[in-house]
Parts: structure tokens; C-alpha cells; sequence
């Protein structure tokens, strides 16, 4: 037989003739079976969980999207839409700030420039209570569209108002919707950055070649992110909260095979409302009963992606 393609074919035929056995024909291809990996995390973790703190609120354009009807007329303001995004940096925030320090957990915070400089004391304290502080971007603008330059100048700014309101250096990335240029990579690279999250194909991190250095990818998330389910989908709390638990239990399955990393992400208008807090207090509580889940800081899991020989690699 000269093929698979021609094997499957006359297999079929035969089978439809009943000279062959089907279980025969599934006998001839078997599917491959994964080893069990030796090395998980390589500090010794058995799933990661890591939650992003995009802090947005304040740097948003005039008139953006919000849960109103887009029905302003031009020329108008939507002041009680520009309310929406207030919410971000008066109560979301804060309040999650407070959840996590019962918690006792760690994240990232993405912030956009514009956004830190209105309102300087809040970014700092977010890195005084031992987040991190990440870039995104300077504004809401669709980077993918400029030129190299322009995007680098856009890239900087960001980080030098991060750098100005905290004293954080930022390492990690994450670009508007997650849609990075073809010049994204080569610039974060040049400009000192550690990885980027722009990616959803993996679940762990991976290394990848940027201007012939290894650059790391800490994938991000959209089917557990509260932007996408809540505002998008109109999930309720209880919705939310089940899709993240189910996403934690196979991927808890997982990790005792292969190394596992689990993302969930919070905007600050969204995921710092109240029912969005105790939504997420209750579904932290219930990951952190299970032995070896961790919660890290995606400059962590970077670091710890670079150290470690056995993560993959994609080239």
C-alpha cells in the first residue's frame, strides 16, 4: 500500500463489505501516548495560577465603549460612560488590592500609561504592596498600525510613566486586545523587556527567538477573563465563576503529567465590582486547597520559564 490516505481508502471499503474488522484499521494507526514528564515546575509547583490587574481606567478615549448604548450623537460627550471607566480607579482597584492581601497572592498589573499618570499614588501603591507593575502601552491606540518608530516612542512612554509614578521597571508587555505589530517583539526586545503575553497558544510558558535571543511568551487568556465573559457575553457571577473552576479542575489534572499554567484576567471596572471580588475570593479559596497550586507574578513565571532548561522552545 502506497499511502495512509490509500490504507484508510480500501480500508474503508473493506470495511463497508465486511471483510474487515474496524478495530483492525484502528490497530494499524494507534494513537501516540505522552509519557509522563519528569520535570514539572522546576521549583517544584504542580499547577501555576497567574491573574492579571489591568489597570486601564483614566486612559481610555473619549467616548470609548462602554455597557451604555453607542448611541451618542457626534459632537457630545458621554459623561455617564466616562463614569463606568471612573469606577476603575475609585473602588475596583482598591478593592481588589484588598483582596488579594487577604489572599495572600501576588499578580500583574498591566497598566497603561495615560492611566498611571491621573492617578500616580494609586500605581504606586499597587507595586508598594508587591505586584507588578507591567506595560501597556501609553494609551488605547492600535499600535499594529505605526510605524517603527512611532511604536517604540508609544512603547517607551508607557514604560517611563510607569517607571515615573512607581520606580518599577517594567518587564512584561501586553499590547491593546493583544494585537502587537510585526515590529512588537523586536522593539520590547531592544527596549530591555523580559516577555510578552500578546499569545493564546499554549498553556505555559514558552521560549521563542527575538533578535536572536530568547524572549519568553507567558501566555494570556481570553475564555477566563472578565472583559470577554462578563461585559461580552453577559455572563453572571455564578457563569464566571464555573468556567473558571472548570478550566482549573482539567488543567489540575493536567499538571500531573506536564507542567500547567492557569490565567485569569481582571479589568479594573469589571473584576473590582463587589460581586466580581467575592466571586473571585471564593473561587481563589477553592484553588488554594489543592496541594502544589501556586500563585505567581507573570515576571516570576518568566524568570523561572529562562532558568529552566526543559521549557519548551518554539523557533
Amino acid at each position: 500500500m502506497s499511502s495512509r490516505r490509500h490504507f484508510i481508502k480500501q480500508g474503508s471499503l473493506a470495511g463497508l463489505a465486511g471483510i474487515v474488522n474496524p478495530s483492525e484499521i484502528v490497530k494499524a494507526f494507534p494513537i501516540e501516548k505522552r509519557e509522563p514528564q519528569s520535570a514539572k515546575w522546576s521549583d517544584g509547583s504542580r499547577l501555576v495560577v497567574s491573574i492579571s490587574m489591568q489597570f486601564e481606567a483614566g486612559g481610555q478615549p473619549v467616548n470609548a465603549e462602554s455597557p451604555f448604548p453607542q448611541n451618542i450623537q457626534k459632537g457630545y460627550i458621554d459623561l455617564p460612560g466616562a463614569t463606568w471607566f471612573d469606577y476603575g480607579y475609585k473602588e475596583g482597584i482598591p478593592r481588589m488590592l484588598d483582596n488579594w492581601d487577604k489572599l495572600g497572592i501576588k499578580v500583574t498589573s498591566h497598566m497603561v500609561g495615560s492611566a498611571v499618570l491621573k492617578n500616580p499614588v494609586l500605581a504606586k501603591e499597587i507595586v508598594q504592596r508587591g505586584h507588578e507593575a507591567a506595560a501597556h502601552g501609553m494609551n488605547w491606540s492600535s499600535q499594529y498600525t505605526m510605524p517603527y518608530e512611532e511604536e517604540k516612542k508609544f512603547i517607551k512612554d508607557g514604560v517611563e510613566a510607569i517607571k515615573q509614578a512607581t520606580g518599577f521597571d517594567a518587564v512584561g508587555y501586553n499590547a491593546n486586545w493583544l494585537r502587537r505589530g510585526v515590529n512588537t517583539l523586536k522593539i520590547l526586545q531592544e527596549l530591555g523587556f523580559k516577555y510578552h503575553i500578546d499569545d493564546l497558544s499554549r498553556d505555559e510558558p514558552f521560549i521563542i527567538q527575538v533578535n536572536h535571543s530568547d524572549f519568553v511568551v507567558v501566555p494570556y487568556t481570553l475564555r477566563c477573563n472578565d472583559i470577554v465573559l462578563i461585559e461580552g457575553r453577559n455572563f453572571s457571577v455564578d457563569q464566571f465563576f464555573n468556567q473558571v473552576k472548570t478550566e482549573f479542575d482539567q488543567l489540575y489534572i493536567e499538571s500531573s503529567f506536564r507542567r500547567r499554567q492557569l490565567s485569569i484576567s481582571f479589568h479594573d471596572r469589571i473584576g473590582g465590582t463587589p460581586q466580581m471580588v467575592k466571586a473571585a475570593y471564593d473561587l481563589i479559596q477553592y484553588m488554594q486547597k489543592h496541594k502544589g497550586v501556586v500563585f505567581k507574578r507573570k515576571d516570576e513565571i518568566a524568570s523561572l520559564a529562562l532558568a529552566d532548561p526543559t521549557t519548551i522552545r518554539d523557533y
